[in-house]
């Protein structure tokens, strides 16, 4: 029961995630007047569809995915693909604007965003309460701390902390610096730079672990009003829903930008991997598996704006090409492009596949 319990929430996650990506896309198309032949989650075999005025709505067999048909739009798949000679040029994709395009592209992505802000809030909303937080200046140094013995001082501000693999994050506030530090997993030093008086210094402080607190520490302290607790209502929530949301997005964003570099490549998870962490989640309590549903939404977003032409910040690259030369690339270019994006795909599903199947070997 419990494996099957896991499944259904693994899929429901997808879902969600999916469903409102796509429904971005579809919003934003019918806003602008672009022919929608079909609204799908998943891929495959139809399992039911509803034909609305217009479109039809699908649930296909492969919950790994979805996708909206648009006419026009010429770098889909079969499957999605829209022959429809006699609707007007301007209900395609290609017969519209290319600054309406580029909505239609990013679309999906800001609803992936949106979902995270919306459960961030929420989950705010519930607490009742919300650490309002300063910049991250240090108040004091302790004696004989790491911090002390690399040169730290008080009135240093933190302007940038990184890990020995690259993950790194420039902190807004202290909330920000300390939830970074707190996924510090004890490998190698912590890379910190301050502003000392317009100068900016690097230290490498190798934290110590506190038995009574469970947390590495580099023996520096903040100030007691570092931190305010604010009240949250139903109409202030969203604001700090979002402030958490950018925070998980640069978070994101430099977890990715390592990936780049070559480092912590066995860290990236595929379909089974979310699923591990699915189960895990769910037996933490529902509170994490919202923060899950959030935190992978906005990967998903992170990852659709990668600029690949399969995914929608590659096509959104290549209008912004067709904007400086001012026509098409030519259909040569256009294949070659999409054949090394897939090239490149084919390789990171490689990748997390192995990495996937890797972690189920050595855990068992």
């Amino acid at each position: 029961m419990t494996f099957l319990r896991n499944i259904l929430l693994y899929i429901i996650m997808l879902g969600v995630i999916v469903t409102l990506h796509e429904l971005g896309h579809l919003l934003a198309a019918k806003l602008f007047g672009v022919y929608c032949k079909e609204f799908s989650f998943g891929f495959g075999s139809k399992l039911f569809s509803h034909k609305g005025k217009e479109t039809e709505y699908c649930l296909r067999a492969i919950p790994l995915g979805g996708f909206v048909a648009m006419a026009g739009d010429t770098d889909n798949s079969l499957e999605t693909k829209v022959d429809m000679p006699d609707l007007p040029e301007e209900r395609t994709l290609t017969g519209i604007a290319r600054w309406k395009r580029v909505i239609i592209m990013m679309a999906g992505i800001m609803m992936n965003i949106l979902l995270a802000i919306v459960i961030y809030s929420l989950m705010i909303l519930s607490t009742g309460t919300y650490a309002e937080s300063t910049k991250p200046v240090i108040v004091d140094v302790l004696e004989a701390s790491p911090a002390e013995k690399e040169g730290l001082k008080a009135g240093d501000m933190i302007v940038k902390a990184e890990f020995e693999n690259g993950l790194s994050i420039t902190p807004d506030s202290y909330v920000e610096l300390i939830s970074f530090l707190d996924v510090y997993e004890g490998n190698g030093p912590w890379i910190i730079t301050v502003d000392r008086q317009g100068e900016k210094i690097t230290f490498e402080v190798t934290p110590e672990f506190k038995e009574d607190s469970h947390r590495y520490m580099m023996g520096i302290s903040f100030s007691n009003q570092a931190v305010e607790i604010v009240d949250v209502n139903i109409f202030n929530c969203w604001k700090y829903g979002f402030k958490y949301a950018l925070f998980i997005l640069k978070l994101t964003f430099s977890s990715l930008m390592t990936l780049f570099q070559g480092k912590n490549l066995n860290q990236i998870s595929g379909p089974i991997g979310i699923y591990s962490t699915v189960s895990q989640s769910v037996e933490l309590g529902f509170e994490y598996y919202l923060q899950l549903i959030a935190m992978i939404s906005i990967n998903v977003g992170v990852i659709n704006a990668f600029p690949l032409p399969i995914f929608d910040g590659g096509r959104v690259l290549l209008l912004l090409i067709e904007l400086l030369i001012g026509r098409p690339l030519s259909e040569k270019a256009q294949n070659f492009v999409m054949a090394v994006s897939m090239a490149i795909l084919l390789m990171l599903f490689m990748l997390v596949m192995y990495n996937d199947i890797s972690k189920i070997i050595m855990g068992g």
